[in-house]
């Protein structure tokens, strides 16, 4: 007997949920299927690596971003071997615009253990990949979510899952009163009870299927949800309710002013990232944020002289955004500036390079650059053109 019920009902409940995604559920994601497209039977294995790189990028991101990623990833580094290989720049460019960068860095370290595993054995076939819990979860950056999943899609093998789509369901089926971080190992229990030990593949799916296409945060279709009926959160009346939403924070946010400064052959400078710094490898424009009284344009000349050695006059402003993270919100403001004095030194940075505007797109940036990379696109025409 467990808070699902007794065995006789959670066999009822997933023989609903199967049959549920027999007709409704996602089967054409192209890592779920087999080289030839079609559907794996019980006893197939499925390609690791492809699986494994889809599991990474959909940590904390929808499928629906994820779908174009995964595609261009697996062009550009088909192989483990082409990834362990592969150079962090090569690697954050096509990355580039999915967020999250440390997964990046973390699959490639993966990728370079994974080879030396595997060794001269042939790696595309599914049964020279460990298959062990405890093996995934030693990887960089895969949690026993991310394992579980790999795991039961790879190899059909029973291992439970616990993705913020399971929570959900399993948080509403049982209707818990705690939020997620504090009910964390009872769902885990419950999510291992529940789960198809015959068909962990499709079930796993299923469940994660159901969570993102009917079960949502915000208006659930519980009149076509094939648990309805073994549901606590609706026979209340409202799921919505649950899970219990924790208290909302009030995101940090801060002035970033941005210097772009140009050399006479019309090329702008550009700075790495250290890799002690967030989203390190990655290329930005020099700046940085507005401190307590100071002027935007007073920030601007103090920042390039930290990062740069460098003295700069402030001609004009290029453009005004906000960009938001999951953790802050940044309101960046950036101009154009003359160089006065100095010769540009990465004092703060990996290193430094002049760029042609046209080539700016050879390098990572973190997505808030995107617009200013257009915009300088953009003023280099209409500055050519004058």
């Amino acid at each position: 007997m467990t808070v699902l019920g007794g065995i006789a009902k959670i066999e009822e409940m997933r023989g609903a949920l199967l049959r549920w995604y027999s007709f409704h559920g996602r089967k054409w994601i192209p890592w779920k299927v087999k080289p030839d497209g079609s559907i794996p039977k019980q006893l197939d294995k499925l390609p690791v690596y492809p699986i494994l790189v889809a599991e990474v990028m959909l940590q904390q991101t929808q499928l629906k971003v994820v779908l174009p990623y995964w595609k261009n990833w697996m062009k550009n580094f088909p192989t483990v071997l082409d990834l362990s290989n592969a150079i962090d720049q090569d690697i954050l460019l096509v990355w580039q615009g999915l967020g999250y960068y440390s997964r990046a860095k973390r699959i490639h370290k993966t990728s370079q253990e994974l080879v030396k595993i595997l060794g001269d054995s042939d790696h595309a076939d599914p049964e020279s990949w460990p298959q062990d819990l405890d093996i995934w979860i030693a990887f960089p950056g895969i949690g026993r979510t991310t394992a579980a999943s790999i795991i039961s899609s790879a190899f059909n093998l029973p291992e439970a899952l616990l993705d913020g789509n399971v929570k959900r369901i399993l948080t509403r089926l049982i209707g818990s009163q705690e939020n997620f971080s504090k009910d964390l190992k009872r769902l885990w229990t419950v999510s291992d009870s529940f789960l198809d030990r015959d068909f962990p593949r499709d079930f796993n799916q299923a469940l994660m299927d159901l969570g993102a296409t009917i079960c949502t945060f915000k208006k659930p279709k519980c009149f076509c949800c094939p648990l309805q009926k073994y549901c606590f959160a609706y026979d209340q009346g409202d799921p919505t309710k649950v899970p219990i939403k924790g208290s909302s924070k009030v995101l940090p946010h801060s002035v970033i002013a941005i210097g772009l400064v140009f050399n006479a052959f019309g090329e702008v400078l550009i700075d790495q990232r250290k890799s002690d710094q967030t989203m390190s490898g990655m290329w930005e424009f020099p700046g940085g944020k507005q401190e307590k009284g100071e002027s935007i344009e007073f920030t601007v000349v103090r920042e390039l002289f930290e990062e740069l050695g460098v003295k700069v006059k402030v001609q004009k402003k290029l453009l005004e955004f906000d960009h938001s993270y999951s953790h802050k919100k940044l309101h960046f403001i950036v101009y154009i500036c003359q160089l006065i004095s100095g010769i540009p030194k990465p004092l703060e940075s990996v290193q430094i390079k002049w760029v042609h505007p046209s080539e700016l797109n050879n390098y990572p940036f973190p997505a808030a650059n995107q617009k200013m990379i257009t915009a300088i696109k953009d003023y280099t025409v209409l500055e050519t053109n004058i």
